[in-house]
């Protein structure tokens, strides 16, 4: 006999008394990582509501970055889950960027027990329903806490750390070096960062 069937819960909005829960965040001051197209400039607070943790209707705008430069990747090549390899023409448009930021910036640590303290679960941080996940967001951006931005885990790669920054950060960051992935002082990074994940490199 096989397990009856579970209903499957839709994952919760924020609760009514959000604004009032005390938000567990951490300071980070290390340097973050972000890939961008070349004619754009690293430092773009999005509002397209294409990414996951966009405001609904645009009415901020968000930085997306990673921990380190493996995570930056791979959160945009590969994003469509399943595809191994990416063009020298993909590349060529887009560059790798180091930011810094001028003071620690104040993130909601969804990594871990952060989740569930805010009445969430993994699936706002990788499940496909962006529209729960922007309205998150904007009770995050809007809490009276005031937080930098969320800290996540890289869906493609939940060892490595991935940030939503929202744009009131905009004024303490800057950047620290801006180099395209074919740039040949680039190589050696790029070859472990292809190596590490199993991609292919495709002329």
């Amino acid at each position: 006999m096989g397990l009856p069937d579970v209903p499957t819960r839709l994952h919760p909005e924020p609760s009514a008394d959000f604004d009032s829960r005390k938000l567990g965040t951490t300071r980070r001051t290390r340097q973050w990582y972000r890939v961008h197209r070349v004619p754009r400039g690293p430092l773009f607070f999005g509002k397209s509501g294409g990414n996951r943790f966009d405001a609904p209707a645009g009415e901020f705008g968000v930085l997306y970055v990673g921990a380190d430069a493996h995570c930056a990747f791979i959160e945009t090549f590969g994003h469509a889950t399943g595809v191994r390899s990416v063009t020298e023409g993909e590349l060529a448009v887009r560059g790798m960027a180091v930011i810094a930021c001028r003071r620690p910036v104040r993130l909601l640590d969804l990594t871990g027990k952060g989740l569930a303290r805010i009445g969430a679960d993994a699936r706002l941080t990788s499940g496909d329903d962006y529209g729960l996940s922007h309205r998150w967001s904007k009770a995050i951006h809007d809490h009276p806490s005031q937080p930098d931005g969320i800290l996540y885990r890289a869906r493609h790669d939940p060892s490595r750390l991935s940030a939503a920054i929202f744009e009131r950060v905009a004024p303490v960051l800057t950047v620290r070096s801006d180099t395209t992935f074919l740039d040949p002082a680039y190589a050696e990074q790029l070859g472990r960062i292809l190596d590490d994940y199993k991609f292919g490199l495709i002329p």
